[in-house]
């Protein structure tokens, strides 16, 4: 679900049922996982397909994100094809960005810059979490996250209750 809509979002194209937010315009994402290898496994690999690397380093367009909208694409250093930042082709016009993170990378890596949709794949710290809230704020953004709440009653899954902890009481 997280991936579907958030090519749906990057490349500006939803299904004629959907009623759900429609951005009108390129988007600024961010995308992450638990760590670097997860990121690049699950998130990259859904949204993107495989990784060639035959001539110059792409992907084989079999991921979510249609072979024909990725545009330029910068990799990470540290980490074996993993993607740092991809340019996505909008039907609005110009080009929707996606980062690629990972919980690991720390609460600052969320930091600094406004984004319309974050997807975080797994459960985030609350650290993470409350920084994209942020960083949404002011462009009326979403934060997706899909996860099985195998941590319990994390701080993450006490943001969703109305009295935090004091609901369960």
């Amino acid at each position: 679900m997280g991936g579907y809509e958030s090519a749906c979002h990057l490349m500006g194209w939803y299904p004629p049922w959907w009623d759900g937010r429609i951005f009108g315009k390129p988007i600024r994402a961010w995308v992450a996982g638990k760590n670097s290898e997860t990121t690049r496994d699950i998130v990259q690999q859904k949204l993107f397909g495989n990784v060639l690397k035959s001539g110059v380093k792409r992907f084989d367009g079999t991921g979510l994100v249609m072979g024909e909208c990725v545009g330029e694409i910068t990799w990470k250093r540290g980490t074996p094809d993993l993607a740092d930042t991809i340019k996505v082709k909008s039907r609005f016009g110009g080009w929707s960005t996606v980062g690629l993170k990972s919980y690991e990378q720390g609460r600052g890596t969320f930091e600094g810059t406004e984004r319309e949709l974050i997807w975080f794949d797994e459960e985030p710290p609350v650290e993470a979490y409350s920084e994209a809230l942020i960083r949404t704020m002011t462009t009326q953004g979403i934060v997706m996250m899909t996860f099985t709440p195998l941590e319990g009653m994390s701080d993450t899954v006490l943001q969703f209750l109305p009295d935090g902890i004091e609901g369960l009481k």
